[in-house]
């Protein structure tokens, strides 16, 4: 029974130690450590030409608007037009009623007959007191007076022709047309309504759509920093005037606008002046008052340096910087000045110059003064986003 008892116990501690030795040689040996600096994509800094363009809102505007009043008064008997409608230049819009005017003109033509006839008669009594004033046959007050009522009479006739033709112009006014060819608006009197010569109220309005002014405004302080830039050389003045233009929703208007001219007078409540536009309107999608940004060209930058916007970051301070691949292939933050965005980059003025290599990929990797092997940008394995899950630990 003992030996029994002391063989179990040299096979029971044989077992511990051989499971022992199996955990022990199962332990597995640590990953090795990366051979080599890390990657990262680079670009190189080329300054590249570069229309700068500057985004201003504004307004539509008619480029020819006429407001349609009446010039005699009287009541209107006739509405001749559709609102909403095209128009032609001279095309009747109202009728006024012409019984009076028509009247008018007719006592002013038995005027200029009767001033006609009148002169007439005197014009052979002044004649035959000129041939009698030469034989002494009468005074001379008598020719005189003979003369005189001729010229009187001269006149007569030539105030009374201009009556006439005042009576025709005031009853053709009765025949109220259009000023330009355009689309009419509403009418703002009905048949029977009273109107007035020059009254205050339109009757309706005619705006020509064929092309739209489009006006925008532009702060004086980048109007000087625009003027100062060309005068520097910084920019040089486009050779081209034109204007792009982006609708209320965003969406491209198709045709190209010119740049007409600059206000000369400053806004003193906005502090602005005002730039128009014109733009061709053959399909009439432009509308008066319509908001719309206008994209203006303002120059040309021959040498401009252009840096993606996902390689600048931000120091404490709130300066723009960029992390460069610099001597001895180490990384080196680099402040720079940033002037505005061009599309989805910045346009750089100082801080960067002609073969620099801006780090845009494995910028995590790249801390400040550590050695990094520069890639064409694109080519660079991606760091793993931030939250990814990470492979699972060796198990000891």
């Amino acid at each position: 029974m003992h030996q029994t008892l002391s063989k179990f116990s040299v096979f029971i501690a044989t077992t511990l130690v051989a499971g022992l030795t199996l955990t022990g040689c199962s332990k597995p040996k640590s990953a090795p450590p990366p051979s080599g600096p890390p990657e990262v994509g680079i670009i190189v800094v080329k300054p590249e030409k570069v229309s700068l363009t500057t985004e201003l809102s504004g307004r539509t505007v008619p480029q020819m608007i006429a407001e349609v009043r009446p010039q005699v008064g009287g009541i209107i008997r006739k509405r001749l037009f559709t609102e909403g409608a095209d128009v032609k230049a001279g095309q009747v819009l109202y009728q006024i009623d012409p019984a009076t005017y028509a009247a008018a003109f007719a006592s002013a033509k038995a005027s200029q007959a009767r001033a006609e006839a009148t002169l007439g008669t005197v014009r052979l009594r002044a004649g035959r007191y000129s041939d009698l004033i030469k034989i002494n046959a009468v005074s001379h007050q008598d020719n005189d007076d003979a003369q005189a009522a001729l010229q009187q009479a001269q006149a007569d006739v030539a105030s009374a022709k201009a009556a006439v033709e005042t009576a025709r112009i005031n009853l053709a006014y009765t025949r109220i047309t259009s000023p330009i060819s355009g689309r009419i608006g509403r009418s703002t009197v009905t048949d029977g309504a009273l109107v007035t010569a020059s009254q205050a109220t339109a009757l309706a309005t005619v705006q020509q759509l064929g092309s739209m002014y489009v006006d925008v405004t532009q702060s004086t302080a980048d109007l000087l920093k625009l003027k100062q830039n060309l005068a520097n050389g910084v920019l040089k003045k486009s050779s081209s005037a034109q204007v792009q233009l982006v609708l209320e929703d965003g969406s491209p208007y198709p045709l190209t606008g010119t740049l007409k001219f600059s206000e000369v007078t400053v806004d003193q409540s906005t502090g602005s002046v005002t730039l128009r536009a014109v733009f061709p309107n053959p399909k009439q999608a432009l509308l008066p008052g319509m908001f719309v940004r206008a994209i203006v060209v303002e120059g040309v930058n021959e040498a401009a340096i252009l840096i993606p916007q996902r390689g600048v970051t931000r120091n404490p301070k709130g300066e723009a910087m960029v992390m460069v691949v610099g001597a001895e292939e180490k990384v080196e933050p680099r402040p720079i000045k940033v002037v505005r965005t061009v599309g989805d980059s910045w346009l750089v003025s100082d801080g960067l110059k002609a073969g620099d290599r801006i780090i845009l990929e494995g910028i995590q990797k790249a801390r400040p003064g550590t050695a990094v092997k520069a890639v064409p940008f694109g080519s660079a394995p991606a760091a793993a986003p931030a939250g990814s899950p990470q492979p699972p630990a060796a198990k000891k």
